[in-house]
């Protein structure tokens, strides 16, 4: 506190003057129950005061001024005259109340914690949660963690079955945010709770439910079990979701073998390189589509055929077996190269066997009768003749390939007139029943 006075130096007696007293509180905190006290001078006349002070007894003027504001300043200005000449002396006293204040910032942090991810995902997407702790409170929040125990089902990219964030110092009103990326192990619906903690018992948490799908793709396939080579094979593929997520982005791919080729496909299916490839689409859980291919059987054997779908999140095969068989056309001829002949003559019969088919023919029968009116001379082919009587029997041929020919000579002599006939029979493998040739050969005298 600082008090002033201001008075003239030097005064008349009889005269009226003023003087001041300037009162300052120099401090930065208020000054409480300021009281000003001045006695008054034998010498000194009193007229009036500004303010005029609270109290006056007998010779003692007293101001009240209460409470000093930080560095306000009063003033209070005395109105008298000297009564006899001399020396004026005036002492005042100011006296107040000592305070001492301080002020302590009370605080209260308060952790508010929030946690946003997907509703719904299929069981091959990542799980992109997005955590954000942020301090609703008035103080700071210290040591920050956030914990999360995943449930069985859900993992980090690094397969643990927890994770923790270490987010500091949050100040009051200030947010962060945290990206982490799950996955799930298997399908359902999972529920978990992650909790942020701070010093002084800091707690927040926040839950989230993700649903996860998945997309299962059965591929069905059927097609004939046995085709003749150069004929036609129908294949029917239906594709459908047995999962509870839908499949994206399908794609059937069915691969040829080497021994069919592509004739047609349904449903905007295309061919390239051996490949029939249809664009599905999205399959909804339970939908199925169908489509149907057809291929030209171009090669003997096992022709095994593939079909291949794909989706986003889901794949599924399928394939059929068809027995590629060629047809063994076996023809039979019989001719005589001399006809007429006189008895006691040589007559040659020429057998000629030719598969006009497209497999192979096996275990090839050739029996030869020879009427009474003629005798066994010879016989010659690809096997050998066997002679019981008037029956040749030729040894069986075992492979006779698709196109080729087989040629056997049986040479009789005639011993009788008349018209006879050769008969010949061929039975194979392939055949249920024999075929039957005979050859007339008129023999005279």
């Amino acid at each position: 506190m600082l008090i002033v006075r201001e008075a003239p130096a030097q005064i008349r007696v009889g005269y009226p003057f003023e003087y001041q007293i300037s009162i300052s509180n120099l401090t930065n905190a208020p000054l409480e129950g300021v009281q000003l006290t001045e006695p008054l001078a034998p010498s000194f006349d009193f007229n009036t005061a500004a303010p005029p002070p609270t109290s006056r007894a007998q010779s003692v003027l007293t101001w009240n001024l209460g409470t000093l504001k930080p560095k306000e300043i009063r003033k209070i200005a005395v109105r008298g005259k000297a009564n006899k000449v001399g020396k004026l002396t005036d002492c005042i006293t100011v006296s107040y109340k000592p305070k001492s204040c301080l002020t302590i910032n009370v605080v209260e942090p308060a952790l508010k914690l929030v946690k946003t991810g997907p509703a719904e995902v299929l069981i091959c997407d990542p799980i992109a949660y997005t955590l954000t702790v942020s301090n609703q409170g008035t103080g700071p929040a210290e040591n920050v963690v956030i914990q999360d125990t995943l449930p069985n089902g859900l993992v980090t990219s690094a397969a643990q079955n927890t994770y923790r964030v270490n987010v500091g110092t949050l100040k009051s009103g200030e947010a962060k945010s945290f990206k982490v990326n799950l996955k799930a192990t298997e399908t359902g619906r999972f529920e978990n709770q992650a909790a942020a903690t701070g010093d002084g018992g800091l707690k927040a948490s926040a839950g989230h439910t993700v649903v996860v799908k998945r997309p299962m793709l059965n591929v069905t396939k059927t097609g004939p079990a046995k085709r003749y080579l150069g004929r036609n094979a129908d294949y029917v593929i239906t594709v459908t979701n047995k999962g509870d997520g839908a499949a994206r982005d399908t794609v059937l791919v069915d691969t040829l073998p080497a021994g069919m080729q592509f004739v047609s496909a349904s449903a905007g299916g295309s061919h390239q390189n051996g490949k029939v490839t249809w664009n599905l689409g999205t399959l909804a859980p339970g939908a199925s589509k169908q489509v149907a291919l057809r291929a030209k059987a171009s090669q003997i054997g096992q022709q095994r055929n593939v079909a291949d779908v794909t989706a986003y999140c889901a794949s599924g095969s399928a394939q059929t077996a068809t027995q590629v068989v060629g047809i063994p056309a076996i023809l039979l001829e019989v001719i005589d190269l001399e006809d007429p002949i006189e008895v006691g003559a040589n007559e040659t019969y020429v057998i000629e066997v030719t598969n006009q088919g497209t497999a192979t023919g096996t275990n090839i029968k050739i029996t030869c009768t020879i009427p009474d009116e003629q005798q066994y001379v010879s016989g010659t082919g690809p096997t050998q003749p066997k002679v019981d009587g008037k029956v040749v029997k030729f040894t069986p041929l075992a492979t006779l390939a698709p196109k080729a020919k087989a040629t056997y000579r049986v040479v009789v002599k005639g011993t009788k007139p008349g018209d006879i006939r050769f008969k010949v029979e061929l039975i194979s493998d392939q055949m249920s029943s024999s075929v039957m040739e005979t050859e007339s050969t008129h023999q005279y005298e």
